[in-house]
């Protein structure tokens, strides 16, 4: 099952995807329909209004995650294009809400940083609430996997050790365009790409991350409950601007498209903020 949240007059609905077109669920986005213990069955058996998905207006898949936790040095090659070792636990920091954007909206270069990055990412939405669960339990804690791009200024994240600050500048982050349930995804290979300016920038496959996404929810799930809806985005592979000779920043007009095999693309274009 593919889910969406679309924005409408007034209003943003939850939808099913079905072929090339969209099936409001009676939820007002799909963090809230997450949020219903029976979320699956509401949304397989739904036969709200339909809408055509070539006119539709994509919001953040989950607009308002509780969570947003994300990893760092979590791919194989971006760990050694970045001259670090590998690392023996996940190294995390978090990301407000107030970054994501839908999965064609502009991204908003913030007009205090010349340095801004693409990362391109894996995201693991919560479906089920998660606290000290095993990596074998966390597996069943997923409702679904997205596309995210953890677009960073790093002139702001490297002013100190902490990352945060040049993480989560408002209206960054593309994020969608559905979620995609694990069942759709059975031998699928989940081969991440992206490309700047029609330049292919980052190409890899999820094997390659160092801890997966049932590690993930499990090591979270020990220091905080993890709730549906949340998020996380679980690293980026190599082939970032920052590890260029010379490095290399999106600007203005800059066209990004984020793309993993199965779960669909984010198109935006970056845009200077006033």
């Amino acid at each position: 099952m593919r889910l969406a949240t679309l924005r409408l007059p007034n209003r943003t609905t939850a939808a099913r995807i079905d072929g090339d077109h969209a099936v409001e669920v009676g939820a007002p986005d799909v963090g809230a329909l997450l949020a219903d213990p029976r979320w699956r069955e509401v949304a397989a058996a739904a036969d709200g209004p339909r809408h055509p998905l070539s006119t539709a207006d994509l919001a953040p898949v989950v607009p308002r995650p509780g969570k947003i936790v994300c990893v760092g040095l979590n791919y194989r090659n971006h760990i050694l294009e970045m001259g670090r070792e590998l690392p023996e636990h996940p190294t995390l920091f978090a990301k407000f809400a107030e970054a994501l954007v839908g999965p064609y909206d502009d991204i908003v270069l913030p007009a205090v940083s010349e340095a801004v990055d693409w990362e391109a990412e894996l995201a693991v939405i919560v479906g089920t609430a998660a606290r000290n669960v095993s990596a074998e339990q966390a597996a069943a804690c997923i409702a679904g996997y997205s596309v995210l791009n953890d677009v960073t200024a790093r002139d702001y994240q490297y002013r100190t050790l902490q990352w945060l600050q040049g993480k989560t500048f408002e209206s960054s982050t593309p994020f969608g365009p559905y979620l995609v349930t694990p069942d759709e995804l059975e031998g699928v290979t989940m081969t991440m790409r992206c490309e700047v300016d029609g330049e292919v920038v980052q190409e890899t496959d999820t094997s390659d991350l160092v801890f997966g996404p049932a590690e993930l929810i499990s090591y979270v799930s020990r220091i905080i409950t993890l709730r549906p809806g949340d998020v996380i985005a679980t690293g980026t592979p190599g082939g970032v601007g920052h590890a260029r000779k010379p490095p290399r920043y999106l600007a203005d007009g800059s066209k990004v498209v984020t793309r993993i095999a199965g779960l669909g693309e984010l198109v935006n274009v970056a845009r200077r903020d006033a």
